[in-house]
């Protein structure tokens, strides 16, 4: 029986699988396609990380490598520090034997620990997986739903004080050196104190042929001069100060930069209680909240708070993750992520919510300057020309360079907060050095990796998706900065290789081609975007956002370089507050959308690879019956009382028996299917009644970061009579 892998993960996309998944399991099995599934959710990873599971991630990223390989990936929480405590907690009051995660490790035990949960941190999944590049589009039937029923866009005003402030100096993108490896090679990373003594900070680091090698830090110097004066700015110019970050994908480099952001809004508090603090084990990269929680047992803890407080009248307003809560833009580094917190912002109009509760202008600070003028490009088109209109805007779709750990994404294993001041290098194996910058004790310097076949691979999809949807490519590289240069001279020698008469691809800068893509949106045209690995994340939120109102939707195949398939379920992370939502009223806010298309695209692609014709019509009807749900408009309700995610499900699963009942393709399998679609079509509103019927009070799963399963099943699976269905069938 051929075999998709579905994937489970965490938050509310996993609470979406115990509704979901059976009714997929059951369709499938009548076309002789088995759906199994591994457990990749931050709970499982850490059980497995200590030999308390099977290593589920690791057997998924071999067989990302394989050409049989089918996998449908979930969104997963990219745990910072305090969700990763969180779930060690949850996990040893469930009885499972794991250490405390040790803030500053002192012995071997204790440094092995520390070790074990490093893997486990940030982007842990992504990068094993992804073992190809990324095309994600808005699929046409989302789209023309948004242009038929466009969502709700705020107002932009020309005298808007929103603004981006970016360092420009002193930063990774300014210090940045790059090399491209002749040939095979092991570097070693190396600190030259100024005393002469050196430190390997790295050995027998592997680089292929051709391979992309980049180094660069963040001088802290100058990255505490420029929060330091941002907060004052904000202050003058009487607009929310936010920091946007990714402090989960970039797990060591951003957290220590959101530490830095802490100290500088509160120089008081620091300057008078730093030391209490840190004797206390509280890192200002854990946050505010992490904080205030740990000082409440302090004999200072009172006068702690009290500076706090103070730090928060003496500052500018500062934004809010939740004003009802006192939950501050700098509380947790996980809570504001960059690429879901800038397109929000300007969607409703250039507006952040204040401590007040109220919308207001803000400063959106982005540290590194890589791609922060990317958000001011598409600030200032809305300053001039005001909001997008879904109704006629074109689309920006993504081809992403992520395989094999490519750029940022990839720099974990290879980022340092310098210990001391001295000289960094990157040495080949015969001594040479390859790259060399100066650095003072508490600089970020981190080495990146891109190899040579991953972006060969990325030029071919880029062609292939401009001449297959006539649409003009861009590739967002900008020949200022040293990685870039290296690869826009890849991308000339590769476009040769490929048929790109008629196409219209060019190479721009990030905030030109943003300027240049959003021009074209406005005459409602297509431009497809070929970025880099976190431009490929920015960006497949931030167009979604602005024109179909959610990066959830996004249709996101990776075609694997050895011929096989992962499927993303769109963007948008897992959506913690649906979580929330859904143990205080009982109702799931999730849209399964992306689960839909990526369902689809993932047994299309089994029926091309096993020759199945069962799989073929599976995908086909489903494409059918998401079209029938979109107009229908049954995916959640905004508001408790309408259909939740359960009702969306049985919705989808109505519609594609029906599909399934009618089609020609497969007549034995319409015949199969033709009860069922019966069944479910005369018991619609019991079963709306009883999925709804549980709403408005708590629910219990048995636990937020791994869900017992009989629990979960009970809440996600409450009406009898759809079960029965599906039982029977």
């Amino acid at each position: 029986m051929a075999t998709i892998i579905y994937t489970h993960t965490d938050e509310a996309p996993l609470l979406a699988t115990y509704s979901f998944l059976p009714i997929i399991q059951a369709y499938a099995a009548k076309a002789g396609v088995e759906v199994e599934t591994r457990d990749i959710s931050l709970s499982g990873r850490i059980l497995a990380a200590f030999d308390l599971a099977d290593d589920a991630l690791a057997e998924l990223g071999d067989l990302a490598t394989r050409p049989e390989a089918n996998i449908i990936k979930l969104p997963n929480i990219s745990a910072s520090v305090p969700q990763l405590k969180a779930a060690v907690k949850e996990l040893q009051e469930k009885g499972h034997a794991l250490p405390d995660y040790p803030e500053n490790p002192t012995t071997e035990e204790e440094r092995d620990a520390r070790a074990r949960y490093d893997k486990v941190k940030g982007s842990a999944v992504n990068p094993v997986l992804r073992e190809g590049n990324s095309d994600r589009r808005a699929p046409a039937a989302v789209k023309g739903y948004a242009k038929k029923y466009p969502h709700r866009m705020g107002a932009w005003s020309s005298d808007s004080k929103t603004a981006v402030a970016t360092m420009g100096e002193g930063d990774f993108f300014s210090n940045e050196q790059s090399v491209v490896l002749p040939e095979a090679d092991t570097l070693t990373i190396v600190l030259k104190a100024a005393d002469g003594t050196e430190t390997v900070l790295k050995d027998g680091l592997a680089v292929e042929a051709g391979e992309v090698v980049d180094a660069t830090f963040m001088d802290v110097a100058a990255l505490r001069r420029f929060l330091t004066e941002q907060i004052a700015r904000a202050k003058a110019d009487d607009v929310l100060f936010s920091l946007h970050m990714k402090a989960t994908m970039m797990k060591v480099s951003d957290p220590i930069i959101f530490g830095h952001a802490v100290q500088a809004f509160f120089p008081a508090l620091f300057e008078q209680y730093g030391e209490q603090l840190a004797a206390a084990g509280v890192s200002p990269n854990d946050g505010l909240g992490g904080l205030l929680s740990a000082v409440k047992d302090l004999p200072e803890g009172e006068a702690i708070e009290a500076a706090v407080k103070q730090g928060l009248a003496d500052g500018p307003r500062m934004a809010m993750v939740d004003d009802r809560k006192g939950i501050t833009n700098l509380h947790v580094p996980s809570d504001v992520i960059i690429d879901a917190s800038m397109p929000a912002m300007i969607r409703i109009g250039g507006h952040m919510w204040g401590p007040d509760g109220e919308e207001a202008d803000c400063l959106a600070v982005i540290p590194d300057s890589s791609y922060a003028g990317v958000y001011s490009a598409v600030i200032e088109d809305c300053k001039r020309n005001g909001a997008y209109d879904p109704a006629t805007m074109g689309s920006v779709p993504n081809v992403g360079l992520m395989a094999r750990k490519a750029e940022e994404y990839g720099s974990h294993d290879k980022t340092f907060e310098i210990p001391t001041a001295g000289t960094v290098e990157i040495r080949n194996a015969a001594g040479e050095v390859l790259t060399s910058h100066q650095v003072s004790e508490g600089d970020i310097w981190r080495a990146c990796q891109t190899k040579d076949e991953p972006i060969r691979d990325w030029v071919k999809l880029a062609v292939t998706r401009a001449r297959a949807s006539s649409t003009p490519a861009v590739f967002w590289l900008d020949e200022n900065r040293a990685h870039d240069a290296n690869l826009i001279e890849k991308v000339k020698a590769y476009l040769p290789e490929h048929d790109t008469e008629g196409l219209t691809i060019e190479i721009m800068a990030p905030a030109e081609a943003c300027a240049f893509s959003v021009e074209r949106i406005r005459k409602g045209e297509d431009t497809i975007s070929v970025t880099g690995n976190v431009l490929r994340d920015y960006n497949t939120d931030l167009f979604p956002i602005l024109e179909v109102g959610t990066s959830a939707k996004m249709l996101s195949i990776v075609p694997l370089m050895n011929g096989g398939g992962l499927f993303e379920t769109g963007a948008g992370g897992s959506a913690p507050k649906h979580v929330q939502q859904l143990l205080e009223e009982n109702y799931l806010r999730w849209d399964s959308l992306g689960e839909f298309f990526a369902l689809a695209a993932s047994f299309e692609h089994l029926a091309g690879y096993a020759d199945n014709r069962g799989a073929q019509v599976l995908a086909d009807t489903l494409d059918a019956a998401t079209a029938t749900f979109l107009e229908e408009d049954k995916s959640p309700t905004r508001k408790i009382g309408g259909i939740d995610n359960r009702g969306s499900h049985f919705y989808l699963a109505t519609y594609w028996a029906q599909e399934l009942a009618k089609q020609t393709a497969d007549p034995a399998l319409a015949e199969v299917f033709a009860p069922l679609a019966e069944k479910l079509a005369a018991a619609e509103d019991t079963i709306v009644a009883e999925l709804n019927g549980v709403q408005g009070h708590p629910a219990d799963v048995g636990g937020y970061y791994r869900p017992v399963d009989e629990k979960a099943d009970a809440v996600m699976r409450p009406s009898a009579t759809l079960n029965e269905a599906l039982a029977a069938f």
